[in-house]
């Protein structure tokens, strides 16, 4: 690996640039390795997609202790994700941990605490307590410092421009070790070494989270045109400014 070694405490925003023009041309299993290495409180965040799952069975190669799975539980996936779930367990014996809306452990739980389909009534809201406060609340109980993410430039939008590693506003290190991988070289991974895969994806899906605001993809649409299909919206929250999202998600709850 030519990546500029750093301590344990990881590197400083002012070193990311070179790591990231030494990093850029690396494979996945170099930037995992890379990663692996150098990156305090290493975790994989994932909703067990098609490049959360590469990046799964890269690591199992890479080292008998890969990073924990953090798995945020909306309350709202398919089944299918659940038996994606059961199964990666099984698979690869690795640890994971489940964080769900806080007080809430079932639908009933949560409608009852904020209503029915919060999700048309105040989407940022809906974001920020089904994902955002249960990432957060992962990240402070298990010590998290870097997370390894899924995303790719490939998916469009605001991830076009990705890098292999990036600091967020919270201090939070995120890799990203497929970012330069498009759909076909994903799949071709998961094929060539028979890795789960969700039920879903054979049925026209592409891209998979909840089930109320996931379609399926028509034939030369971008691969994560069926997530909130009709909408400008890109991202769930879990990429987007926390400090920001919190400061609305605090208001809605007063108003």
């Amino acid at each position: 690996m030519a990546a500029p070694a750093t301590t344990k405490s990881g590197p400083s925003k002012e070193e990311l640039p070179a790591i990231n023009e030494k990093l850029a041309p690396e494979l996945p299993e170099d930037i995992l390795k890379w990663g692996v290495e150098n990156l305090p409180g290493l975790y994989q965040t994932t909703a067990f997609g098609l490049t959360g799952l590469c990046t799964i069975d890269m690591l199992s190669k890479l080292t008998t202790t890969p990073p924990p799975l953090i798995f945020i539980d909306t309350l709202y996936h398919f089944k299918e994700t659940y038996e994606l779930v059961e199964e990666v367990k099984k698979r690869y014996n690795i640890p994971i941990h489940i964080y769900k809306p806080e007080g809430c452990e079932t639908v009933a739980d949560f409608e009852q605490k904020y209503g029915e389909k919060l999700w048309e009534t105040d989407e940022e809201t809906y974001d920020f307590v089904v994902k955002v406060e249960p990432a957060r609340r992962a990240y402070e109980e298990l010590g998290v410092k870097a997370v390894i993410t899924g995303r790719r430039q490939s998916q469009g939008a605001d991830r076009a421009s990705l890098q292999p590693i990036e600091v967020d506003e919270t201090g939070l290190y995120k890799l990203n070790p497929l970012f330069a991988w498009n759909f076909h070289l994903v799949e071709w991974y998961i094929n060539e070494n028979n890795v789960p895969r969700n039920k879903l994806l054979d049925q026209g899906y592409r891209s998979v989270g909840d089930w109320h605001s996931t379609q399926k993809v028509g034939e030369g649409q971008n691969e994560r045109a069926g997530r909130w299909a009709g909408k400008e919206k890109t991202e769930c929250g879990l990429h987007k400014d926390y400090f920001t999202m919190k400061a609305q998600a605090k208001k809605a709850v007063r108003g």
